[in-house]
């Protein structure tokens, strides 16, 4: 099989290492790819949101299947430009898309559909946004609304950190035209859940659920980022909720999605929070979310281009809505350049552990012009440990990531710290 894979991050190197993990033979192509995804396919160079070079690309390579990884190039109607020209692709078309690049989008479709969600309101106007948030109160949620690499919501604890998030969003244009329009939205208490449907539009199969780490520092305090680190299997995704998520989440979303002519095919990724009124959608992705993949995958006891192949309609679903998994347990731990998630600062020469028990997938790296590797983004690496014991995937997981060596990485050393203490609490 022949395998296009779009994308350039550690969610990408994730699914090109799970690709060649269920087939060695796999003829993979990474456009633009990196250094750790050269090391199992071709790495061709170009922009992944010009769809005419993309289909250029396609065209000549003629691959059994395209999955695209990252969302920038689904916003930009990628996968529907290929679609038109007859591949097999991976990923939702624009339209359905905007479950990702447009959180007003997505809040109106759970509101319109019943679809558990925080209450929400949406502005353009800075001095709007501004009332509606003092009219709130605090705790308060405050999002730009378009795609901001994971960094466009700011959960404020006061008031004075609600306004200055309005002012970062709206006013200082920190998003760029992303933050032209924020939601000022309810704050959600709970513990944070991530699933992920795999689907053809109609029907649909779960992966395990994992849990992120937003908070840059241990004991999640510090500034949101785009994720520094995860780990599964989750004691709380028991087999009772994954149901009632499918339920009333899944389910209804993909109704919903037919229901306006834009079915979703590929990756619904829904971002959780956990309440005591149960399971409520904080955010929909419509892609695998990053790092969560990078423990997913590799608990994933199922072939992931198949899967691909049967999301993009080549062949049906199912019959199980839950995918078998090892039944080991997952944790990585993500290395990031020094300033980040503010200014990251790239360039700093990298050194890598190597460790048969541990996968160490390139998020952000690259080559100097000496051929070094090099920091090349914010996220560097995801440093996932996979073991039958979760204390042991913990432990090899920050083991090996406090081995990096790259001049002011920072790292978190408590990832998994409250599955860990569920589980002390258990025994």
């Amino acid at each position: 099989m022949k395998v296009l894979l779009l994308g350039s991050g550690g969610r990408e190197h994730a699914i090109a290492w799970k690709l060649t993990r269920d087939d060695p033979s796999v003829d993979l192509i990474a456009a633009p790819g990196n250094p750790g995804i050269e090391e199992l396919g071709r790495c061709v160079r170009l922009s992944i949101t010009d769809a005419a070079a993309v289909c250029a690309l396609a065209d000549a390579e003629r691959p059994d299947l395209v999955i695209v990884g990252p969302e920038a190039p689904l916003a930009a109607g990628v996968s529907d430009a290929l679609r038109a020209r007859g591949h097999a692709v991976f990923g939702p078309s624009q339209a359905a898309a905007q479950l990702e690049s447009s959180k007003r989008y997505a809040k109106q479709v759970m509101l319109e559909h019943g679809i558990p969600t925080g209450v929400a309101s949406w502005h353009v106007d800075h001095a709007q946004a501004l009332a509606a948030t003092r009219l709130n109160g605090a705790p308060v949620v405050i999002k730009a609304s378009g795609l901001a690499a994971g960094k466009g919501v700011v959960v404020a604890a006061t008031m004075e950190e609600a306004e200055h998030a309005l002012d970062d969003i709206m006013l200082r244009s920190i998003h760029g035209a992303s933050g032209a329009e924020v939601l000022v939205e309810e704050y959600l208490e709970g513990e944070e859940l991530s699933v992920f449907a795999l689907t053809d539009g109609s029907t649909f199969v779960v992966l395990p659920a994992a849990q992120d780490h937003k908070r840059l520092l241990d004991g999640d305090r510090g500034p949101n980022t785009g994720g520094m680190g995860a780990y599964s299997p989750v004691s709380l995704a028991t087999a009772s909720l994954i149901s009632r998520v499918c339920d009333e989440v899944i389910e209804p979303t993909l109704a919903a999605m037919r229901k306006r002519s834009t079915p979703f095919q590929g990756l619904l990724y829904c971002g959780l929070m956990l309440t005591a009124d149960g399971p409520k959608v904080i955010e929909f992705n419509c892609r695998f979310g990053d790092p969560e993949t990078q423990v997913v995958l590799p608990l994933l006891d199922a072939n992931l281009a198949e899967l691909c192949l049967q999301s993009a309609g080549r062949s049906p679903l199912g019959p199980s809505r839950v995918l078998p998994t090892s039944g080991d347990s997952a944790v990585t731990t993500v290395v990031a350049a020094p300033g980040y998630p503010e200014a990251a600062r790239t360039g700093g020469l990298l050194t890598l552990p190597h460790h048969d028990d541990v996968l160490v997938f390139h998020a952000g790296t690259g080559r100097n012009p000496d051929g070094a590797l090099v920091a090349s983004g914010g996220r560097v690496l995801a440093v996932t440990g996979v073991a039958p014991d979760f204390q042991a995937a913990c432990r090899r997981s920050r083991e090996v990531a406090a081995e990096v060596v790259l001049d002011g990485a920072m790292l978190r050393s408590d990832i998994g710290w409250r599955e860990l203490a569920r589980r002390a609490g258990a025994s």
